[in-house]
């Protein structure tokens, strides 16, 4: 390729140190060249504060000091991109269909023209690619927002919860939820910036069971329904039960 020239200009490393791993990656409208090097942090002071994490699909995650940070698929800008692109994709259907002159014996079909060589399929394609990274960038953007706020409060420990996204996604009524929430890449975030500021990131077993426990007396209601919203305990305790979860997970033991 020859010399790159790059956006940024690159940090200097001290003499025999080389940059590693470089990466070339593309978002559907920049090309990204992308190099690692090792940096050493900075000690942080932590406080004795604990935090249990539970995510989920009503919201992103609450937090068990109290904080809820809401599912960004629910926002207006969202959801108006969101239609805006099934009608460019309905648009784009309808342009291939008037294309098609026959079908083979396999049923593939035959092209008037190349796909490659209309412009009009070509430009729709374009169009609904830049729609795709937008709502890319909104989610991402959302994911780092809130963990960094989650992890600069810099408490001594976090607990999350196991996920098992495979499974999850199974579900035929909660898969395309589920997908949206980049739930796994918000746990990413938070295990990579708890590294950086050296807290310590605990994943709970995926059996623990958060949700039916309560967090007062610690008994545990087998009969929990996900449609049940709020945690109603024979000890008294009323809570929501995303926040009742994120304070067991808080107090999950080593």
């Amino acid at each position: 390729m020859g010399v790159v020239k790059t956006y940024k200009t690159l940090p200097k490393l001290p003499r025999g140190e080389k940059y590693s791993n470089p990466r070339i990656s593309y978002d559907g409208r920049n090309w990204f060249l992308s190099v690692g090097y090792e940096i050493e942090y900075e000690k942080v002071e932590l406080t004795d504060e604990k935090l249990g994490i539970d995510v989920g699909v009503k919201e992103l995650a609450v937090v068990s000091n109290g904080k809820f940070y809401k599912n960004v698929n629910k926002t207006k800008e969202v959801k108006r991109l969101e239609q805006k692109l099934k009608r460019e994709q309905k648009q784009l259907s309808r342009k291939i269909e008037a294309n098609i002159i026959g079908h083979t014996k396999n049923r593939k079909p035959i092209y008037k023209t190349p796909l490659k060589d209309t412009k009009n399929i070509q430009k729709q394609n374009a169009e609904i690619r830049q729609l795709h990274k937008k709502l890319t960038d909104i989610r991402t953007n959302h994911l780092h927002q809130c963990s960094n706020e989650i992890v600069k409060t810099k408490p001594s420990r976090i607990v999350m919860e196991c996920l098992n996204i495979k499974g999850m996604m199974k579900n035929k009524h909660l898969s395309k939820a589920i997908a949206k929430q980049k739930l796994y890449e918000f746990k990413r975030q938070i295990q990579y910036k708890c590294q950086k500021y050296g807290i310590e990131f605990i994943e709970a077993d995926k059996w623990f069971p958060s949700s039916k426990t309560c967090s007062c007396c610690g008994q545990i209601k087998s009969d929990l329904k996900l449609k049940d919203r709020l945690y109603v305990c024979s000890c008294g305790l009323e809570l929501d039960r995303d926040l009742n979860a994120s304070i067991n997970l808080e107090n999950y033991p080593i």
